[in-house]
């Protein structure tokens, strides 16, 4: 298995898909970095010479910020939303959606899937005895 940043990436599937198993690239930016180091994107990640896998790790590297730091990046950013007092900060503390979506329904996997409302998980009533 080619190990990149790493992440080992999967070696049987194309090398533009196998490239975002590495967090920080999606598909955009899988197709951009291939076309620029003249690979093919349909080879399989298995094909790839170490000579190549070489080069995409060098390059990856030293041009974005991906994996651990990019993670930290963002952990950070939050943090400091956080610490200011930020409307986004408060929505991230109190575990509810940050971007403007709606609460009153749908939001119930930012929630952890919670039913509040009276018909769902109702138990049946106690039967007299």
């Amino acid at each position: 298995m080619p190990r990149i940043a790493g992440v080992n990436i999967p070696e049987n599937k194309r090398i533009e898909i196998s490239l975002t198993y590495i967090y920080g690239i999606g598909n955009s930016l899988s197709k951009k970095i291939l076309e620029l180091m003249k690979i093919d994107a349909n080879k399989k990640a298995s094909e790839l010479t170490q000579k190549e896998v070489n080069d995409l790790k060098d390059y990856i590297e030293k041009t974005y910020k991906i994996e651990g730091d990019l993670r930290r990046q963002v952990m950070i950013n939050i943090k400091r939303l956080k610490d200011v007092g930020a409307w986004r900060g408060l929505r991230h503390i109190k575990g509810l959606p940050v971007r403007g979506q709606r609460t009153k329904t749908n939001n119930r996997t930012v929630r952890g899937n919670v039913r509040k409302t009276m018909g769902s998980g109702r138990k049946p009533a106690a039967t007299p005895t």
